[in-house]
């Protein structure tokens, strides 16, 4: 049995072999990426942060201590979809794809430790 690989890269970023399955994961699509040009497998906009929680966060992108449990509970809120996604793509690898420019500090990460937590949490369940 395979396990989640996921990894994170700016859309902007050429796709490559090694993406596996690309995952838009910003609840707007980018400026300037043609559809065509970037090669989305899946777009889970209930995996993305709320409108209104991605705009309250980009009014002050130093809330991110703030930002981050508020996201994590929106993603509780859709354990259904998180299990959903989980069970079709959680045995390869997943490269979540965003606009924004920080990924290290940004709804990615978050994202990103979510779903190994879950995918963790899974693997351990008889």
């Amino acid at each position: 049995m395979g396990t989640l690989r996921l990894q994170k890269k700016r859309i902007y970023d050429p796709p490559a072999k090694t993406d596996g399955l690309r995952v838009l994961a910003d609840r707007l699509w980018p400026r300037g990426v043609a559809k065509a040009d970037a090669q989305i497998d899946v777009w889970p906009k209930s995996l993305t942060p709320s409108s209104e929680l991605r705009k309250w966060f980009h009014a002050d992108p130093t809330r991110y201590d703030q930002f981050v449990p508020k996201y994590q509970a929106e993603l509780d809120d859709q354990a259904a979809d998180v299990d959903a996604f989980l069970s079709q793509y959680g045995q390869q690898t997943v490269t979540l794809l965003t606009a924004a420019k920080d990924l290290q500090q940004g709804h990615l990460s978050v994202l990103q430790a979510y779903l190994e937590q879950a995918s963790a949490k899974r693997a351990a369940t008889p």
